[in-house]
This record gives structure tokens, sequence and C-alpha cells, in this order.
């Protein structure tokens, strides 16, 4: 089981994606525990400020230290080396990998920032780690936070209904993944590749690495330069050629 602790201000947020789909047939099962931490109710102030107008002047408000250091303290820590993880547009990329290393944890906390941004020394006294879902900025680290429980909870075993399904992925094997059909095998004269319906399980396992292999070239060549290709994939490279 993993568990979550989520530092945000606006914990309402979360209702919706985690009551619903596999997120919450997997907390109900056991598999993983969120827990919301709402970080106002750690403000000490009469009006639960947990902001306040940056140092040296500028633009925005900037989230406060204090009440994110106790409402950090306030999270029952269930091992060592949990990581601490601050969302901000700053951090490291998540990717797939990262995903994959973060499952490995019992435990992951996140602190969800808002407004113009955290103070420094949320950064550098109280996050273990920094991750940023793009090359964007939204305003809050909520949504973020959702695509990191989304993305590690399918990783626990038995989340997903098929074991095969998350090794599958996109990413998992440094490749993107193969495409997918289903019912009816023709529609508007779209047909469903013949391999496919063949129940020829060794030629259907080669189509999809070959279409994987084709459609990263395509979409993410970028990957392929970080893949180690065997004899036949590069075999495949050189026959099909992108139209």
């Amino acid at each position: 089981m993993i568990r979550f602790d989520i530092l945000t201000v606006f914990p309402e947020m979360f209702a919706s994606p985690c009551g619903c789909s596999l997120l919450k047939k997997a907390a109900d099962r056991g598999l993983i525990a969120i827990h919301l931490h709402d970080i106002r109710i750690h403000a000490e102030d009469r009006h639960h400020m947990t902001d306040d107008a940056p140092y040296g002047g500028g633009g925005g408000m900037v989230m406060k230290v204090e009440p994110i250091d106790r409402t950090l303290q306030s999270v029952p820590v269930t091992g060592e080396d949990v990581p601490i993880v601050l969302m901000t547009p700053q951090g490291e990329r998540f990717c797939q990998k990262m995903a994959e290393e973060l499952a490995g944890h019992p435990q992951i906390i996140l602190i969800c920032g808002h407004y113009e941004g955290v103070d420094e020394r949320v950064r550098t006294h109280l996050a273990t780690r920094e991750i940023s879902i793009g090359d964007y900025v939204l305003t809050g680290g909520e949504l973020s936070a959702m695509v990191i429980v989304d993305a590690v909870s399918r990783l626990v075993p038995g989340v997903l209904g098929n074991c095969e399904s998350a090794s599958s992925d996109s990413f998992s094997m440094g490749l993107l993944e193969y495409p997918h059909y289903t019912r009816p095998a023709a529609y508007r004269g779209w047909e469903v590749p013949e391999v496919l319906l063949s129940g020829n399980h060794r030629e259907i396992e080669a189509w999809r690495r070959r279409e994987a292999l084709l459609r990263t070239r395509k979409r993410r060549p970028d990957l392929l330069k970080e893949r180690a290709l065997t004899i036949e994939e590069k075999r495949w490279l050189d026959m099909f050629i992108d139209p």
C-alpha cells in the first residue's frame, strides 16, 4: 500500500478525482490511502492567512513557511526516507520512470504551492524534492499533485485489473504504446489489422513491438536516442519509412 499525504489550501479540489474511478476503488480496497491536510488550519493568525506580500516588493503573494512547516509536522511519517515533494514549475520534469521510482516508497508527501509561489525556505529546509509536470504554470500545485497520485497509484500491484496493463504503457519500456483496437472489426470501412484477429500471439506481439517502435520514431524520436535498439528493431526502422 502507498500512503499519499497532500498539503494544500484547497483540499476540496481533490474530492472528485479521488472519489471515483480507479483511485476510489484502490482506496476502498486498501491499496492506496490519500490523506488531505489543510494548510490554513495551521495558520495561527485569526484570519488563517497562508500567504503574504514578498520581501523586496513585486507582484503577487507568497505562501508563508510557518503554516506549511506546522502542517508538515502534523503528518505522521510511516518510515525513513519519505519523499517530501514540492510541486513547482521549477522542479524535475515528471516522467514514467519517476513515477515508477516513487511507487517504490510506502509514503509520499506532496506540498501544493499556490499564488506567486512559496517562501524559498520551504525549498531549502522542508522539501526533499521538487517536481514539475511540464513547462507551463498553473494556479496551484493541486492539479500537479493529482497527476502524481494517479500515475503512481496505477503502478501499485492490484490497482489495475490487468497486471500487464502498466508494464505495456507508453514510456514504461522507453517507447510509446502500440495502437489498440476493439470490436467491431470493421466500422465505416475502417478495418482492424488482420494480425490482431489471427489468434497468432507470436505475430501479434511482434506487430505490437514494431508499431510501438515506429510510432515512437514518428512522434517522439528523442526517446530512441536513449534506447539500445536490438538488431530486429534496427531492421524494422530500416524497412518501414514514416509517411
